[in-house]
């Protein structure tokens, strides 16, 4: 029997973006409120009654919130071009070597209805 848990967080941060639509608006410095959640699937530990202890998983996103929230997305090391989907790829990054490893993880903005989902099943290496 598999369970799927998840923990949500939320970071505000600015970034500009090289767009062909909306690409006025995109290439001036700009914020959003970003949500993001991960998910962590796997059968649940007899002893303990859990996937994953959440206090664990909350500590690992609290650090990476620390690098993401109130600072310029452009210039975030190890992010790239600050996309949706590079969001997502640098939470997973930050989360390897953790037991069990992330599903998934999923970022988007509420106000604008965009996101994105990177799924990580089968656990595995996360993309560069």
């Amino acid at each position: 029997m598999q369970f799927t848990v998840h923990q949500r967080f939320f970071f505000d941060a600015a970034h500009t973006l090289q767009r062909e639509i909306e690409a006025e608006g995109s290439r001036r410095i700009h914020g959003h409120t970003y949500h993001a959640e991960v998910a962590v699937t796997g059968p649940r530990d007899p002893a303990t009654g859990m996937v994953i202890d959440l206090g664990h998983l909350r500590e690992r996103l609290a650090a990476v919130r620390e690098q993401l929230d109130h600072h310029w997305l452009d210039e975030v090391p190890g992010l790239g071009t600050p996309t949706l989907e590079n969001l997502c790829r640098f939470i997973a990054q930050a989360l390897d070597g953790m037991q069990p490893p992330a599903s998934r993880v999923r970022v988007w903005r509420e106000a604008l209805g965009d996101g994105c989902v990177l799924d990580l099943a089968p656990p595995g290496p996360v993309p560069g």
